[in-house]
């Protein structure tokens, strides 16, 4: 097992409901081990590399109109 973690930008997140709405997108995702969310949009993601990828999670988020973005 290889645990990676990634710390994403995200837009969408505004208020403590929105954390709860993206934690309820990736609730359940086979080889999620933890996923935390600010308010100011930041989401630190640790998952098992070999059961889902960083691309299946964010697609997993953007579902629930938590978009990714590019940070410069």
């Amino acid at each position: 097992m290889a645990t990676t973690t990634e710390t994403l930008q995200v837009s969408g997140i505004r208020c403590e409901r929105c954390v709860n709405r993206l934690a309820g997108a990736l609730a359940g995702h086979d080889g999620l081990e933890s996923a935390n969310a600010n308010l100011m949009g930041q989401v630190t993601l640790s998952f098992d590399d070999e059961r889902t990828s960083r691309d299946a999670l964010v697609a997993a988020m953007a579902k629930s109109g938590f978009r990714e973005m590019e940070i410069h």
